[in-house]
C-alpha cells in the first residue's frame, strides 16, 4: 500500500477500521505502516507489561490507556513505580483499571504513589500479595474514587487496614477479601457501614460469624455475595438475609459445613428475584420443604447443589418449577439417575451447563436425552460416571453443535469410537480425557482432525496414546494453548518433536514422561514461545542439553517444576539467569545440583521470584542474606 493512499485516509476512518479488528489481526495490522502503528498507540486502551524497564517508554507510547496489567512484570518495586512517577513525559492521568496481583514487592511506598499518580482509578487487583498488610492498605486508601477492589489472599492484612480502606475508599460497590485470615467481624461491620454502595462482597473462607452476615443484610444494593467455606456461619446467620440485602440475585454458600436447608428457604423465600443459588457441599439432602419455597423462583438460572442426594420425583419437580435454569450443578449427588434426568431435559431445554461428576448411575440414555432437548448445552462436565459408552457421545455428537467444553475423565466406557463421535461437536475449547484406559492415537486422530478450534486437551495418563496421536493434534489444534501430557508412557521425543508445531501453546504438563530427552525438550523449546507454564517432574532422562535449550528459547516462562529432573548446577544456573520472566520455580530432589549450585541459581533469579519450592535441609545450608533477599523480595518459600 503506498504512502498517498495511506495519506487520504483520515484518522478516523482508521481508528474505525482498528475496531473492528480482533487482537491478532491488530498486531499485523500496525506492523503495516506508521500511520496504522500511529492508529493503534492512539487506539490501545489496555496493555499488559512483561518488562518493566519497558514500562515508562509504552505508557508515553499509549497515552490513552485505561487498564494496566503488571501482574506478571517480576522486578517491579517501590524504586521502578518511583522511576516513572519522576518521568514528567509519562502520564496516567487516564488509568482506571491497575492489575498488581502477584506484585509483592511493591510495598507502601510505591502503592501511594501509584494511588496519587492515577487519579482516575477506579478498579485495582493486589490479589496474591501476601506481604500486602495494614501500611500497603492505608496507602492505597489514598485513590478515595476506588470502585472495585481485589484483595484475595492477603494474608497480612487485618481489620485496621481494611477500616483504612473503607473509610478513604468510601465509593467502592465490589470488593474481595477471600482468604484474607485476617480479618474478622470488626472489619465486616465497619465496611457495611462506611460503603453503602457495595453491589458485590466476597468473604469466602474468613472465620467471620454470624454477627458479619447480620452486617452484610444491611447493605441495600447488594447484589452478589460469596461465603464460600465460611466454616463458622450457621443458619441462624444467613437468616438474617429473609429480610435484609433486598437486591441479592447471586449467593454462593458452598461448602458452609453448618449451613442447612432451612436457611436456604429463609434466603428463597425473602428474595424471590433471586437469579443464582450456589450451595454445593453443605446441604445433606433436597427436602420437600426447599422444593416447595423454590417455585416462586421464577428467574432462576443457576442451581448447586452438589453432594446433596436427590432423588427422582426431587429433580423432576425441580425442573418443572425452574424452567428457566441455564445452569444445574449435580456432582456427586446420591440418587440421581435417568428418570430424574430425562425429565430435567423435558423441563430445562435452556440449559448451558450441567455437571454429572460422579453421578455413577447416570447411563447414555440420560445423556441422549440432555443431548436432545438441551440444544444450546455448551459445558457438560461427566466425570467417573462410569456407565456412559459410545452411545451417548454418538447423540453428544449428533446434537450438542454448541457444546464447548467436555469432561469425561475417568469415563472407562470413553474408546475411540466414541471419540469419533465426540469429534463432530466442531466448536469443543476444552476437553478433558485423562484417566481414559480406552482410547489410543486413532480416537485421538479424529480429535485432531476436526477439532480445529480446540484450546485445552487434558490426556492424563492415558496410557494408549502415543506419537502418533500426539501428531494429529499438533496438525490440526493449532489454537491450542494447554496441554497436559503427564504420565503418558509411550511418548517419546517423536511426539515432542510435533509439540513444537504448537506456536500458541502456553501451558504443558509432561509430568513423570520417562522417554523424553534433551533433544524432544530442545524441539519443544525452539516451537513453543510463549511457553509461559512447563512441567517436567520426574522426567528424568533430559539432560542438560534440553535445559540449555529451554534457557535460550522459552524467555516467557513464569512457572517451571523441575522436581526430580537430571539437571546440573551450570544449566540451573543457566536457566534461573535466561528466565527473566520466571516467578515460580519447584526445586525439590535434584540429584546433581549442590548446595554451591542452589545459592547461585537462587542469586541469579532473587530479585523476580515469587514463590519457591526447596527441600527442608536446604534451609540450614543456604546463606542467610540470600533467604533475606528471597523474603525481602515478597518470595514465599516452601520447605519440603
Amino acid at each position: 500500500m503506498s504512502h498517498s493512499i495511506l495519506s487520504a485516509l483520515s484518522e478516523d476512518l482508521l481508528v474505525r477500521v482498528y475496531g473492528f479488528l480482533d487482537p491478532p489481526c491488530r498486531k499485523t495490522w500496525r506492523l503495516v505502516s506508521r500511520e496504522f502503528h500511529r492508529v493503534d498507540s492512539l487506539s490501545r486502551t489496555s496493555i499488559r507489561i512483561l518488562r518493566v524497564e519497558f514500562l515508562p517508554a509504552l505508557l508515553f507510547k499509549h497515552p490513552n490507556l485505561s487498564s494496566l496489567d503488571l501482574s506478571v512484570c517480576p522486578k517491579l518495586d517501590d524504586d521502578a513505580v518511583l522511576r516513572i512517577a519522576l518521568d514528567g513525559a509519562v502520564s496516567t492521568s487516564r488509568l482506571k483499571s491497575l492489575n498488581l496481583s502477584r506484585a509483592t514487592a511493591v510495598r507502601a511506598r510505591g502503592l501511594e504513589t501509584l494511588a496519587r499518580l492515577c487519579r482516575a482509578l477506579e478498579r485495582v487487583d493486589v490479589s496474591h500479595c501476601w506481604a500486602f498488610g495494614d501500611r500497603e492498605a492505608a496507602a492505597l486508601s489514598v485513590a478515595a474514587g476506588l470502585r472495585e477492589l481485589k484483595m484475595d489472599k492477603c494474608l497480612s492484612l487485618s481489620d485496621v487496614g481494611l477500616a483504612r480502606i473503607v473509610v478513604g475508599c468510601s465509593k467502592l460497590n465490589k470488593i474481595s477479601l477471600k482468604w484474607c485470615m485476617e480479618i474478622s467481624d470488626l472489619g465486616i461491620d465497619l465496611l457495611c457501614k462506611k460503603c453503602k454502595d457495595l453491589k458485590s462482597l466476597d468473604v469466602s473462607y474468613l472465620k467471620i460469624t454470624n454477627e458479619s452476615v447480620r452486617s452484610i443484610a444491611l447493605l441495600p444494593k447488594l447484589e452478589v455475595l460469596e461465603m464460600v467455606s465460611c466454616p463458622l456461619i450457621d443458619d441462624a446467620g444467613l437468616q438474617y438475609l429473609e429480610n435484609g440485602s433486598p437486591s441479592l440475585k447471586e449467593i454462593d454458600v458452598t461448602r458452609c459445613d453448618r449451613v442447612s436447608s432451612s436457611s436456604l428457604i429463609s434466603i428463597v423465600k425473602g428474595h424471590p428475584d433471586l437469579q443464582h443459588l450456589k450451595a454445593s457441599h453443605c446441604i445433606s439432602e433436597i427436602s420437600l420443604s426447599f422444593l416447595h419455597n423454590i417455585k416462586a423462583l421464577k428467574h432462576l438460572k443457576t442451581l448447586w447443589i452438589d453432594g446433596a442426594r436427590v432423588s427422582d420425583s426431587s429433580l423432576l419437580t425441580l425442573s418443572a418449577s425452574c424452567r428457566a435454569l441455564t445452569e444445574l450443578g449435580v456432582s456427586r449427588c446420591v440418587g440421581v439417575t435417568d428418570i430424574g434426568m430425562m425429565g430435567l431435559a423435558r423441563n430445562c431445554s435452556n440449559l448451558k451447563a450441567l455437571n454429572l461428576a460422579c453421578c455413577g448411575f447416570v447411563t447414555d440414555a440420560a445423556i441422549s436425552a440432555v443431548a436432545q432437548s438441551c440444544l444450546n448445552l455448551e459445558s457438560l462436565q461427566l466425570e467417573s460416571c462410569h456407565l456412559i459408552t459410545e452411545k451417548g457421545l454418538q447423540s453428544l455428537g449428533c446434537y450438542s453443535k454448541r457444546l464447548q467444553e467436555l469432561d469425561l475423565t475417568d469415563c472407562d466406557g470413553v474408546n475411540d469410537r466414541g471419540l469419533e463421535y465426540i469429534s463432530k461437536c466442531s466448536n469443543l475449547l476444552r476437553l478433558k480425557l485423562g484417566l481414559c484406559a480406552n482410547i489410543s492415537d486413532k480416537g485421538i486422530f479424529h480429535i485432531g482432525s476436526k477439532c480445529s478450534k480446540l484450546l485445552e486437551l487434558d490426556l492424563y495418563r492415558c496410557a494408549g496414546f502415543g506419537d502418533d496421536g500426539l501428531a494429529a493434534i499438533s496438525r490440526g489444534c493449532k489454537s491450542l494453548n494447554r496441554l497436559i501430557l503427564s504420565y503418558c508412557g509411550e511418548l517419546t521425543d517423536t511426539g515432542a518433536e510435533k509439540i513444537r508445531q504448537l506456536e500458541q501453546l502456553t501451558h504443558l504438563e509432561l509430568r513423570g514422561i520417562k522417554n523424553i530427552t534433551g533433544t524432544g525438550l530442545a524441539a519443544i523449546a525452539r516451537g513453543c514461545k510463549k511457553l509461559a507454564y512447563l512441567d517436567l517432574k520426574q522426567c528424568e532422562n533430559i539432560d542438560d542439553s534440553g535445559f540449555w535449550a529451554l534457557a535460550y528459547f522459552s524467555r516467557n516462562l513464569r512457572q517451571i517444576n523441575l522436581c526430580n529432573c537430571s539437571v546440573s548446577d551450570t544449566a540451573l544456573c543457566m536457566l534461573m539467569s535466561n528466565l527473566s520472566r520466571v516467578q515460580d520455580v519447584d526445586l525439590v530432589h535434584l540429584n546433581r545440583v549442590t548446595v554451591e549450585g542452589f545459592e547461585f541459581a537462587l542469586r541469579a533469579c532473587c530479585n523476580r521470584l515469587k514463590k519457591l519450592k526447596l527441600l527442608a535441609p536446604l534451609r540450614f545450608l543456604l546463606s542467610s542474606e540470600l533467604l533475606e533477599v528471597l523474603h525481602a523480595r515478597g518470595c514465599r518459600i516452601r520447605w519440603d
